[in-house]
C-alpha cells in the first residue's frame, strides 16, 4: 500500500498541530482529511471510511475515547492511532481499551509519526493480501486461517509468531521481506523485539518445514534485505 493510496482521517483541535501534521502528511504522499471537533472526525471517519485514523484525545464536542469507542461499537476495524498531551499509563491504557491500535504523546516528533503510520500501512497491506493456504517443499501443507500446518501427513506445531512470519513471507512471496517489516507486521509496532527475534524465528521454520534447514530452498536469506519466499516451479 503506497503512501499516495493511503487516506488518514487527521482529528486535532490543536489548529497550528493539525496544519502542521496535515501538512507534513501531504508531503509523504498521504491523502489527508480534517476535523477540528469530535462529531465531525466521527461523522467523517463514517461517511469518507478513511484507511487510518490519527486521533487527539481531548475534543471539543467529542472526545477521542467516545469516537474510538463508536467506531469499534459499529464493528469498524479502521486503524487508530491516538495523540494526547497525557502520557499516563492508566490513560494509554484506556486509549488501548477503547479500541485504539497505537498511542502517541505529545510533543512528538513528525518522523516518528510517519514511521507509526507507515508500520500501519504496512499492516493494512499484509492483512489485504493473506494467503489462505500453500503447499511446498516436503510434503508441507498450511491452511493460515485454521492455523494448521502438517508434513507429510504429520502435525507441525507452529507457533502464532511462526505462523505469522510465514503467513507474511507467502503473501509477499518473490519479495524480499525486510526484517523491519517483520517487526511492525508480526510483532506490532507497540512492541520492543529486535531483528535477532526474526532470524531466531526464521530458523525455526526452517528446522521444521525445509528438506535441508542448512540449505533452505524456500524461505531463503536475501543478503542485505532480509529473507524471501521462493515458490516452486
Amino acid at each position: 500500500m503506497e503512501g499516495d493510496s493511503v487516506r488518514i482521517l487527521l482529528v486535532e483541535d490543536e489548529e497550528a498541530l493539525r496544519v502542521a501534521v496535515a501538512d507534513s502528511l501531504r508531503d509523504e504522499g498521504y491523502r489527508v482529511l480534517t476535523a477540528a471537533e469530535g462529531d465531525t472526525g466521527l461523522q467523517l471517519a463514517l461517511e469518507e471510511k478513511p484507511d487510518i485514523v490519527v486521533l487527539d484525545v481531548m475534543l471539543p464536542k467529542r472526545d477521542g475515547y467516545s469516537i474510538c469507542q463508536e467506531l469499534r461499537r459499529l464493528n469498524l476495524s479502521v486503524p487508530v492511532l491516538m495523540l494526547t498531551a497525557r502520557g499516563l499509563v492508566d490513560d494509554r491504557v484506556r486509549g488501548l481499551d477503547a479500541g485504539a491500535d497505537d498511542y502517541m504523546v505529545k510533543p512528538f516528533s513528525l518522523a516518528e509519526l510517519h514511521a507509526r503510520l507507515r508500520a500501519i500501512a504496512r499492516r493494512l497491506q499484509s492483512a489485504a493480501n493473506k494467503p489462505e493456504r500453500i503447499a511446498f517443499g516436503d510434503g508441507v501443507q498450511v491452511e493460515f486461517a485454521q492455523r494448521i500446518c502438517s508434513r507429510n501427513g504429520a502435525h507441525v506445531d507452529l507457533t502464532a509468531k511462526e505462523f505469522g512470519v510465514l503467513e507474511l513471507l507467502v503473501s509477499r512471496a518473490g519479495e524480499p521481506v525486510s526484517r523491519d517489516e517483520f517487526l511492525d507486521v508480526v510483532w506490532g509496532y507497540t512492541a520492543f523485539p529486535t531483528t535477532r527475534t526474526v532470524d531466531n524465528h526464521i530458523a525455526r521454520l526452517r528446522q521444521k518445514l525445509e528438506r535441508d534447514p542448512a540449505g533452505p530452498e524456500h524461505i531463503v536469506t536475501v543478503p542485505k534485505a532480509g529473507y524471501r519466499f521462493v515458490i516452486e516451479e
